[in-house]
């Protein structure tokens, strides 16, 4: 199969148990970051190349979300007010002017399992959501015939391989979209370094902090919100609140 012009990088904030709900973040958020190839390679990356030249002198730092707002390790000289406010003005720059789509699911756990008797996992859920809107994305761009890659963070194996069989539930029809042997997952670990999950990384978050507090100021949110996957009104429809 040939394959097509897009590669997805999917991310997640907030855990997907149902025993124990954490009831400062009672969500799970799923988010898929939908990059044209040519973009990707040609803006994303050499954009947070130069980010992180400016500000480590190398290349060798992964961002992610935890580590930017607690300060910790590589990211302990966003101690230093100065830093941290130049830092950020960069990276969201950087966020802004890169060119991709956001297809995401958000799980109320606490209404989730308060509606269900038998409350269904929130990762399928959230899962099978984003592939259907992930598969529109395709087809109305004539790429629904051409194999596009899911890049996801290893998690643990027994999670990796929960979540590949409910991948694979999917693509074999189990939702309203029907078959998609179009898509493939690929499971990448964070030592790769992967510009992609680290964005899908960054995006996720802030998706769920509006959901829980939508009158609290949130910046990154702004500039994730102008990504949403809209219809041809410009209506969102990237973005599903479950249930």
């Amino acid at each position: 199969m040939q394959f097509s012009d897009y590669n997805v990088y999917v991310d997640e904030s907030g855990d997907h148990s149902l025993v124990k709900i954490n009831p400062i973040h009672p969500v799970f958020v799923l988010a898929f970051c939908i990059f044209k190839k040519e973009s990707y390679v040609s803006t994303l990356v050499p954009a947070m190349q130069r980010l992180k030249f400016e500000f480590w002198g190398h290349d060798a730092v992964v961002m992610h979300g935890h580590e930017i707002r607690k300060e910790h390790g590589d990211f302990n000289i966003l101690r230093k007010a100065e830093t941290r406010a130049a830092f950020l003005d960069r990276l969201n720059g950087v966020i802004d002017a890169a060119d991709f789509t956001v297809v995401a699911a958000i799980i109320d756990k606490a209404r989730h399992v308060k509606q269900y008797k038998d409350p269904a996992d929130p990762y399928e859920i959230a899962l099978a959501f984003c592939m259907e809107r992930l598969q529109l994305f395709l087809k109305e761009r004539q790429q629904g015939e051409k194999l596009t890659h899911l890049l996801v963070e290893c998690r643990g194996e027994a999670e990796d391989r929960r979540l590949e069989l409910a991948f694979r539930r999917i693509c074999a029809g189990s939702s309203v979209a029907g078959k998609m042997p179009n898509l493939e997952i690929r499971f990448m670990d964070k030592k790769h370094n992967s510009t992609g999950l680290q964005l899908a990384d960054l995006v996720a978050h802030p998706i769920g902090r509006h959901i829980i507090n939508p009158a609290q100021p949130n910046r990154a949110f702004n500039i994730v919100e102008k990504k949403l996957g809209r219809g041809t009104a410009g209506q969102v429809e990237g973005l599903k609140i479950f249930p």
